[in-house]
């Protein structure tokens, strides 16, 4: 694992102090995943997801890739931060149990 500087490690710190921010993150360890999907997910709104992601995006953690009208969000395993990150994440429970709930309530959302 590599070392960062102490200031990097609690602003990641402080990104992830953010529930929504953090189940974000896990869940993008496993899937790729659309702003829609998260506003399905999350129970919030688009602006107030695109600004979780902003964060997120700004620090190098997630990138994202343009399919057609759509843009997909992903971890981004080339960040600087991901040995680290790929650490606590380790440490928290699989998350795709979301995703799995709005596909029992037929509430699921595709961006295909």
């Amino acid at each position: 694992m590599s070392n960062i500087e102490i200031e990097q490690a609690a602003y990641i710190f402080k990104l992830f102090g953010d529930k929504t921010r953090l189940t974000m993150v896990k869940m993008l360890e496993s899937h790729d995943y659309c702003v829609c999907e998260f506003v399905a997910v999350f129970k919030a709104s688009q602006p107030a997801i695109s600004q979780h992601i902003r964060k997120l995006k700004d620090v190098g953690l997630i990138s994202e890739t343009r399919r057609g009208q759509w843009i997909i969000y992903s971890l981004n395993k080339q960040s600087e931060y991901y040995p680290f990150v790929q650490h606590l994440l380790q440490q928290i429970p699989n998350q795709d149990y979301l995703l799995k709930e709005l596909e029992e309530q037929g509430l699921r959302i595709s961006c295909d």
